[in-house]
């Protein structure tokens, strides 16, 4: 059996260091329900460039700050840190010069990602194809905190896989839905008040867009059929048939397993219904 690198270990990934490394689950979680490439592949006009997957691209820019996602692949930057340095950037923001990493990062839910998982994902990550190419440097007009929460110096456990409310919120967690689906705020998204009530809009080529409501209300998600939701996520097609713009990752979503799905769905119907913003 494998053992999880040492470095991990320093960083209090203890419980995850008699567990076996899977690269096909760290696979898995990048390229469905995280969606990474949605920000980390470039676009070209008839959707994602896979030929330069992860590669990085220009991802949003308005008054507060130009966000540029970076090249993830064994020839971007991140490929010269440690295991325990790249668990830290994406799990706490935190780069390995101790600058802070901005949003749309997703931060407030990437904290939730379990040590297992997590070394996953980072051994996944040493194994992409390189991809050599500079998509430039995030610019901020907004001040940065100093640290997205305390040090996550204790083990990070997941629920247990399965159809239930519980693995469901975790999907969410890792999908960083409710990063989208929230009011964005100077401080970050709204989690209080505004949680999962929509109201975020993004701007892009194909224009503005705004994040809609998946309470479980009827100005959410309580007049949708099951089936209907699972469609809009992982096919991006609404009941009327219309199409879902982007930045919505149905491209990605379309990978998770049926369960998977039903897990997140599940979780969505727990979370009372609230007025949309």
């Amino acid at each position: 059996m494998r053992l999880i690198l040492a470095s991990l270990i320093a960083l209090g990934i203890a419980q995850a260091s008699q567990a076996e490394i899977s690269v096909e689950r760290g696979a898995h979680l990048v390229q469905s329900v995280m969606a990474c490439g949605n920000c980390h592949t470039p676009l070209g006009p008839e959707g994602y460039l896979f030929d330069q997957d992860l590669a990085g691209r220009l991802v949003e820019k308005n008054d507060a700050f130009t966000a540029v996602a970076p090249n993830i692949t064994p020839a971007g930057p991140s490929a010269k840190w440690t295991d325990a340095e790249l668990a830290r950037a994406i799990r706490e923001g935190i780069r390995p010069d101790g600058s802070i990493i901005g949003p749309p990062m997703p931060f407030m839910a990437y904290r939730s990602i379990s040590d297992a998982d997590l070394a996953d994902i980072i051994a996944y990550l040493r194994t992409v194809p390189a991809v050599d190419g500079d998509p430039g440097k995030s610019e901020y007009n907004i001040p940065l905190p100093p640290a997205y929460g305390p040090p996550i110096d204790a083990a990070v456990t997941a629920p247990q896989p399965g159809v239930s409310v519980e693995y469901g919120k975790y999907m969410v967690e890792l999908g960083h839905c409710m990063e989208c689906h929230s009011p964005m705020t100077p401080k970050g998204p709204d989690w209080g008040e505004g949680f999962a009530r929509g109201g975020f809009t993004f701007h892009g080529p194909w224009g503005s867009v705004t994040s809609s409501n998946l309470t479980n209300g009827p100005e959410g998600l309580e007049t949708y059929s099951d089936a209907e939701i699972a469609a809009m996520i992982t096919n991006g097609v609404r009941p009327d048939g219309s199409k879902m713009l982007p930045p919505m990752g149905y491209t990605y979503y379309a990978r998770m397993t049926p369960a998977e799905v039903d897990a997140i769905i599940l979780y969505l119907r727990s979370i009372p219904g609230q007025p949309s913003l």
